[in-house]
């Protein structure tokens, strides 16, 4: 299980028991009394919900718990943090392939590499963890086929199905394979999110039903409460193990519990428009939802109360997905903005420069274990990331975490 430690009454820090410890193995404290997990599992062992605790998301917040505590000890690790007042370094570098409509989300894999999900693109595209960017074949291709991905507990990544006819994933091994679904319509799901029980929720788009992958690979669908064109964009998993599903034309918020139950909550703001897409979990527990066309933040406390927040830069089709890093600010990833923007720790929302923008750059982004950014490219001729330089880098159990796991 995942317990306290600590010595003299001092706090040890997750990193500094970890990166100490076994590579990878559960580590014994007093012949069993204090069992703890390493969060940088072994490039042999990629089972269990990757949650940067004991192979459990935990739906007593245990599994956020230890995400926190990473969080933090990436703000208090004691190296200065920011640079060129933009708390990162923003770059760009060269693609392999580009295409108009190309990607849309990503997923980390358990090997560090940063995989880009297929919307109109003919072939896969990653990025290595030392920067090498390749392409590989895929087994199905369709315009627009999918729309975010998923890491499954056993270290598969699951692309979305948008308009696919078909499921697709990529093992852990790189083998990439394709599955039945039940249900497939246009614009039927965007985005995924991994459950505390090892299922892959679809997020319904304009889909009139759910449907999931179990951690065994069966694919079944189920009820929702509310259904629209259009509808949601997105999810996000809360610290208690609920999902949220992020509204784009939506006039109510839709989640699933962790056990199961689909139901309805009211927003403070919503429009005809697509105001939001995507959507971000901040260290205390809030889900930030990502402004695409919405001229103010909206975000769900972790007690469940909504509220809006003022933006410093609004414009029709901002950004598309977000981004928690080490220090815990959320970072926008831009679609058609001019600037990037972000929320801190402390909630203050602030601009920064871009190196490189064009109309519908970039649709989702993926944090690495050194505390970078990719942005996903879709219309982008060149990838750009923000190097955060965090007080001290993720371990990869935890970038692999299910608070995480999203496009």
């Amino acid at each position: 299980g995942l317990g306290t430690y600590s010595t003299s009454g001092t706090t040890l820090s997750r990193q500094q028991v970890f990166e100490s410890s076994n590579s990878g193995a559960l580590v014994n404290w007093g012949a069993g009394t204090k069992d703890v997990f390493c969060g940088w599992p072994s490039a042999a062992t990629y089972g269990g919900v990757p949650s940067a605790d004991n192979s459990s998301i935990g739906t007593d917040l245990s599994g956020w718990s230890a995400f926190q505590a990473s969080l933090q000890n990436g703000v208090n690790g004691d190296v200065a943090y920011g640079n060129n007042s933009t708390n990162g370094i923003v770059s760009t570098y060269s693609l392999v392939y580009t295409i108009s409509s190309a990607y849309a989300g990503g997923v980390l894999a358990p090997n560090s590499d940063i995989h880009f999900v297929p919307f109109g693109a003919d072939r896969g595209q990653k990025i290595s963890s030392s920067g090498v960017v390749t392409t590989y074949s895929l087994v199905y291709t369709a315009s627009l086929a999918y729309w975010g991905g998923v890491l499954a507990a056993n270290g598969d990544i699951h692309f979305i199905p948008y308009n696919a006819n078909r499921g697709q994933k990529i093992s852990a091994a790189g083998v990439v394979s394709t599955y039945s679904l039940v249900y497939t319509t246009t614009n039927a799901y965007s985005g995924g999110v991994l459950a505390p029980n090892g299922d892959i929720h679809f997020v319904p788009q304009s889909a009139n039903r759910g449907q999931k992958i179990s951690a065994a690979g069966v694919v079944s669908t189920y009820s929702l409460v509310y259904t629209a064109s259009d509808a949601y964009f997105g999810g996000v998993l809360a610290p208690n193990g609920d999902i949220y599903f992020v509204p784009h034309v939506a006039a109510v918020g839709q989640k699933i519990s962790v056990s199961g139950v689909v139901s309805t909550y009211s927003l403070v703001y919503t429009g005809a428009s697509g105001l939001y897409k995507g959507g971000v979990l901040a260290p205390n527990g809030d889900i930030h939802f990502v402004p695409y066309s919405a001229n103010r933040g909206q975000k769900i406390s972790s007690a469940g109360v909504v509220s809006t927040y003022s933006l410093v830069y609004t414009a029709g089709g901002a950004y598309t997905g977000g981004v928690l890093t080490p220090n815990g600010d959320l970072h926008f990833v831009p679609y058609g903005a001019l600037v990037g923007q972000k929320i801190s720790s402390t909630s203050v929302v602030s601009t920064y420069p871009l190196v490189y923008t064009t109309p519908d750059a970039y649709q989702g982004g993926v944090l690495a274990p050194d505390g970078s950014i990719t942005f996903i490219p879709s219309n982008a001729a060149v990838g750009q990331k923000i190097s955060t330089n965090p007080g001290a880098p993720l371990g990869l159990g935890v970038c692999l975490s299910s608070f995480l796991n999203k496009f």
